[in-house]
């Protein structure tokens, strides 16, 4: 039950931290481009990488902990950062195959099953 409140609670933060980051980034900038989203999402693979290395090589933080950066707050930030991190592991694990798939078959995959999702929006 505790490494769920910790979840929760990483993911309030991050779900919160994104939706204000990311209506700044719109402010200042414009929606003409998604200028918001990028900039969430560059700044979590930077957060995830940070905390990922930090827990692995610098201090042996409690699995708590890890839950509640990792999976609640960059998870909840942006899920694009999770992404990040796992095709890295490939890497770091010597699977460059596997890696270069879950990149692009999660970027084709990813548009053509929301290019479906709306198709089938419009014809039901």
């Amino acid at each position: 039950m505790e490494k769920w409140i910790y979840l929760i609670s990483g993911g309030i933060a991050g779900t919160a931290a994104r939706y204000i980051f990311s209506g700044m980034v719109y402010e200042r900038f414009g929606v003409g481009f998604p200028y918001g989203t990028l900039v969430v999402n560059l700044s979590g693979c930077f957060l995830i990488g940070f905390f990922d290395a930090l827990f692995e090589e610098k201090f042996l933080l409690s699995p708590n902990v890890r839950v509640l950066l990792l999976a609640g707050f960059c998870g909840a930030y942006t899920t694009f950062s999770t992404f990040m991190l796992e095709t890295s592991h490939l890497i770091k694990d010597g699977e460059n195959l596997r890696a270069f798939l879950n990149v692009a078959v999660s970027v084709v995959a990813g548009f053509v099953v929301f290019r479906l999702g709306i198709w089938l929006a419009k014809v039901i």
